[in-house]
């Protein structure tokens, strides 16, 4: 039997070739664009970050630094001054004036809540009523995660505070910072209700002598 006869006109193979080319030309662009889309649709999780650190998660991080940095240094008693501290010699500390208003935080946050926020009101009134007066605020975390992370987040918590207060008319070189991360828990526990107390901004008072 004779092969049966294709029916209409023959393409020749070099334009089969061309015609496949061009649909390529045309299908690529495509393609590049719908993965660039793709790819800025990826974000990251609601994380609380630090800048140049990565994203984990607060008190409980998993690595307070990017790969090959260092841990902060120059500090003596394992703390980070976050503003320029006064003279020792200059000051008398007062703890006991702003005990009261100690503000506390969420876990893995640096945002004051709505409840805390009368404690900063407070602070700041103590401070207009002497314009002589300074205050160091003091951020601390509870004991969960790597110190270094802990160390940033007090850091990010007192200067929280800092901000909020210059807001409300405190001039911010009145407003003093120090991170001690975990380093300072007021209460020894293990749980929940020893975290919570612990992840926390103080406030000390400083009296020129």
């Amino acid at each position: 039997m004779r092969p049966a006869t294709p029916v209409g006109p023959t393409v020749p193979p070099f334009l089969l070739n061309m015609k496949t080319n061009r649909f390529a030309y045309l299908l690529i662009p495509g393609l590049a664009l719908a993965l660039a889309v793709v790819g800025c649709n990826k974000r990251p999780g609601d994380l609380n970050t630090i800048p140049g650190q990565a994203g984990v998660p607060g008190d409980q991080g998993m690595n307070g630094l990017p790969p090959g940095q260092a841990a902060p240094s120059g500090d003596t008693n394992g703390v980070i001054p976050t503003a320029a501290l006064p003279n020792p010699g200059d000051y008398n500390e007062d703890a006991q004036t702003l005990a009261a208003d100690t503000v506390h935080f969420d876990y893995d946050s640096a945002a004051i809540k709505n409840s805390e926020q009368v404690h900063v009101e407070a602070v700041v009134a103590a401070l207009r009523l002497d314009p002589t007066l300074k205050v160091r605020v003091e951020g601390n975390c509870d004991e969960r995660g790597t110190e270094e992370y802990n160390r940033a987040l007090g850091e990010r918590r007192a200067l929280a505070v800092r901000e909020a207060m210059a807001k409300l008319g405190i001039d911010p070189e009145r407003i003093l910072t120090i991170s001690y991360g975990e380093d300072k828990p007021v209460a020894p526990g293990h749980d929940e209700s020893a975290w919570k107390q612990n992840r926390r901004a103080d406030f000390v008072l400083l009296h020129p002598k």
